[in-house]
């Protein structure tokens, strides 16, 4: 069911963007919050531009789906697999392919090229030979989530078909703790989205860069 053309296309990397500017350093024993990052310049929602709104729109629409998604992990994993539960599966995964990843090819096709070249130009990029930013890192994201949710559900259709109960279970765990990485992963990944890169394209990017997206992204008939 999921789309998977590109996974292997890609290796993702473990990458962390530094800035060029100083900011507060960390312990590794003690790290930032993951969703109070350091010098985070958070942008009002009625600020942005349209377009950035409609992408943080249909934002809110996936953390809906990946709340409900998380409810039937919790009731499989009380409650074992059901038909009630293999519904609501496979409407996510549904969802997964139709929603999330068109909407991750739209932010790659539109406003990650053209905010990865403004951050380079401003200097807000790695340090390391390759000048990595913060939209690198969102990529990796991007092909993470299409690997986990592939793993996720390979694993679900493999426990349902699985006759001997101990081997059904060992893998009906697996999903379960992948299916919960996955949610992890992206509403993460959306929050980073949402109050770190969208506002920096906001105040790197101009309306009519912006409107120029908007019209790009538009469907095709």
């Amino acid at each position: 069911m999921i789309e998977l053309k590109v996974i292997n296309q890609h290796d993702p990397l473990e990458r962390k963007v530094e800035k060029q500017h100083e900011q507060e350093e960390f312990s590794p024993m003690d790290p930032p919050d993951a969703y109070s990052p350091p010098n985070l310049e958070a942008v009002p929602y009625k600020e942005m531009h349209p377009f950035l709104r409609q992408l943080i729109d249909e934002h809110q629409v996936c953390i809906k789906e990946l709340d409900a998604f998380e409810q039937a992990l919790l009731q499989i994993q009380n409650e074992g697999l059901s038909r009630e539960a293999d519904k609501k599966l496979r409407d996510f995964f549904h969802f997964f392919d139709n929603n999330i990843v068109k909407h991750n090819q739209k932010e790659e096709a539109t406003l990650f090229p053209l905010l990865h070249r403004r951050l380079i130009e401003n200097g807000e990029h790695g340090r390391g030979h390759d000048a990595l930013t913060a939209v690198d890192m969102l990529e990796d994201d991007h092909v993470k989530a299409l690997q986990l949710a592939a793993v996720v559900f390979n694993f679900f259709g493999l426990a349902m078909r699985l006759p001997d109960v101990s081997s059904r279970l060992v893998v009906l765990d697996a999903a379960l703790e992948q299916g919960k990485s996955l949610v992890e992963l992206l509403k993460l990944h959306i929050f980073r989205e949402d109050n770190i890169a969208f506002a920096q394209a906001q105040r790197l990017l101009t309306k009519t860069e912006f409107d120029e997206m908007e019209i790009r992204a538009l469907p095709r008939n």
